[in-house]
């Protein structure tokens, strides 16, 4: 599994402070990774609050094997991997698995942007806004649009949630994120795909005034997850991207 989401987490020395019991290293790890553990293992079990029960026994799990983690992958790649076969075993033993290898209902007619949005020819009915011309107040760095993307994150179907956290927030690559949510690379592709239209269109409505904020995205009960600059400036790297790269359905 190639690398992925925070280097700093991997460095030799943090991980001794781990392996030594070092408080602070741990709290340091809990509170950049929490949030993103609870939304993907929510998006296998389908509760949220199980969720957070499956994350909190996995943290005690790795707080007990971190002396057995060998760097083989990276420590965030190894974390949602012991998530995520936690929450399949909660999941298959409450008999509420969501399948994620499959396209969400209806999600294979969905477009990212719908057709009407063009001309006969191709472009643009009504050019979309420019997200850097915007005022700064709204720009994706800044806190409350932030939260708002993260709020539409939260609404998203099963698969589209665990995909867009694993490679949009986590940075995970596409081999990794089929890797551990044990999906094919078309499925993989199509839900990030979907995902982005989705979250696009709420914050494009919502910028035009034409479409109220989306509810405030549950906070977890264990320590604030982090998303940290790094996740800003995913998110908003495909936010900037001209919507005609993400057109094609």
């Amino acid at each position: 599994m190639t690398q992925a989401g925070d280097g700093e987490f991997d460095r030799p020395d943090f991980l001794a402070k781990l392996r030594a019991g070092d408080g602070a290293a741990y709290r340091r790890l809990i509170r950049r990774f929490h949030g993103s553990l609870v939304g993907t293992a929510s998006a296998i079990i389908g509760s949220r609050a199980q969720a957070e029960e499956v994350v909190q026994d996995a943290w005690l799990a790795v707080f007990a094997g971190i002396g057995r983690f060998e760097g083989r992958s990276s420590l965030a790649g190894w974390l949602f991997a012991i998530v995520l076969n936690r929450a399949r075993t909660r999941a298959s033993r409450e008999g509420r698995l969501v399948a994620l290898p499959a396209l969400d209902p209806g999600e294979a007619a969905e477009r990212a942007v719908p057709l009407d949005r063009f001309q006969p020819d191709g472009h643009w009915t009504e050019a979309p806004k420019l997200w850097d011309e915007l005022d700064p107040e709204r720009m994706v760095a800044g806190r409350q649009l932030w939260q708002h993307v993260q709020a539409a994150i939260e609404t998203l179907p099963a698969g589209q949630k665990a995909v867009i956290i694993l490679r949009d927030i986590e940075a995970h690559s596409a081999e990794d994120a089929c890797a551990l949510l044990e999906i094919s690379p078309e499925n993989q592709r199509v839900l990030l795909h979907r995902a982005r239209g989705r979250v696009r269109r709420t914050i494009e409505l919502l910028l035009d005034g034409t479409a109220p904020a989306p509810a405030a995205a549950p906070r977890p009960a264990a320590p604030k997850p982090a998303g940290g600059g790094g996740a800003v400036t995913r998110l908003a790297a495909w936010l900037l991207v001209p919507w005609r790269a993400v057109c094609a359905a």
